[in-house]
């Protein structure tokens, strides 16, 4: 069974024996499933404790329509059969009235049966559009929504940095998870629309150590960059390869993936000058002042820092997105599943959040465009925006 973390976060204040905030009567539930432990902990980790801070800071200030928010979050440990029993007590057990999560693309694709047989709001963390759109059906899922941008707004952002840097033969690079395959066919399906010829293409596996042998292949054919794509330490892994043979002249992109301070951290040097494509929340303090999302995005990263004592990850982004979009449902229409779901379609416009301002439609259940991404580089050890 998947681990429960029982966060029903209600906040009472009290002063001199009196009540200052009174209780909040009854509640709303709403559903998370992050993997908060295991190998992919680094992206539930934080958007579980994003989650917490989310619903903490609503119930302070009221809750919702004078109910509480009771946030219920399992930990699926990054395992399908685990979200999948989650997910299942969450709709039928727990009665919620959405869910968000789960954090990776794959969990996510194993759950959207669920969301869709059982008629049940579901806000997925995680990046591919195929948790979204029914490529039988050529539409959106019913039930299903998502935070993250897309694989094909990533790669569209690193060969629209490529072609104007003049390069056009690249090595492609990608791990065997759904995340990887994701991307990786975006970037071979889109190659040519951008002049891009794929000279070498090599993977990994999720658990894999050491890809100084797909390196040195790519080597052998002298491309002008090297596209990665995998999330994780292999991402680091293969950074510190590249390092390590020599081969830091040939510039190296990095996927969306690659949106943690810890990753820079991890690399020990070998992440700068490497380029990837970020939403705004990882480069908060360098937005310019008028942009659409520096209010949201400095007041996300202090209030996150102050409480955890950690930066904030492009990953718990998603899950501050994620819950406020079922906030606003919850505060409009009340917890009726329908009526969520069909607010999150048609209402949701122009909701500025830490990855873009995001608008919903009957035809498009991701709502972002190009614009959400920002090409970064890593200098001097930190984010910087690339030129």
């Amino acid at each position: 069974m998947p681990k429960k973390f029982v966060l029903i976060v209600t906040v009472f204040l009290f002063f001199m024996g009196a009540v200052i905030a009174p209780a909040l009567a009854d509640s709303y539930k709403v559903g998370a499933v992050f993997s908060v432990t295991g190998r992919t902990s680094f992206l539930g980790d934080p958007e579980k404790k994003t989650a917490v801070m989310v619903a903490e800071e609503i119930n302070k200030a009221g809750g919702i329509n004078g109910k509480e928010l009771e946030l219920i979050v399992y930990d699926t440990e990054g395992d399908a059969t685990k979200t999948n029993l989650a997910v299942k007590k969450l709709i039928n057990q727990d009665k919620v009235c959405a869910i968000i999560g789960p954090s990776l693309s794959g969990t996510s694709m194993a759950v959207v049966p669920l969301a869709e047989q059982f008629k049940t709001p579901l806000v997925s963390c995680a990046a591919s559009y195929k948790i979204t759109w029914d490529d039988k059906a050529s539409k959106p899922r019913h039930w299903v929504f998502k935070t993250p941008q897309t694989d094909t707004m990533a790669v569209d952002a690193i060969y629209t940095h490529l072609k104007a840097r003049g390069i056009r033969k690249i090595a492609v690079m990608s791990v065997t998870t759904g995340f990887g395959k994701s991307g990786h066919g975006e970037l071979l399906k889109l190659a040519a629309n951008y002049g891009i010829q794929i000279v070498a293409d090599e993977s990994y596996g999720p658990k894999d150590t050491d890809m100084t042998a797909q390196l040195t292949k790519i080597k052998g054919v002298g491309p002008e960059a090297i596209v990665n794509w995998s999330v994780g330490p292999t991402q680091v892994v293969v950074l510190r390869n590249w390092k390590d043979l020599g081969m830091t002249k040939i510039p190296f992109y990095q996927s969306h993936g690659f949106g943690s301070r810890k990753n820079i951290e991890l690399a020990a040097g070998a992440a700068e000058g490497v380029y990837c494509p970020l939403g705004a929340v990882n480069v908060a303090q360098i937005l310019p002042s008028g942009h659409v999302q520096k209010k949201v995005t400095m007041q996300y990263m202090n209030n996150y820092a102050a409480k955890y004592n950690e930066p904030l990850s492009s990953f718990g982004g998603h899950a501050w997105d994620a819950l406020h979009l079922v906030a606003g449902a919850l505060k409009a229409v009340g917890c009726d599943r329908a009526a969520i779901r069909d607010y999150l379609e048609n209402k949701t416009s122009g909701f500025v959040g830490q990855h873009g301002v995001f608008k919903y439609s009957p035809s498009d259940h991701i709502g972002l465009d190009k614009d959400a991404f920002l090409m970064v580089v890593v200098k001097d050890g930190d984010w910087a925006l690339a030129k």
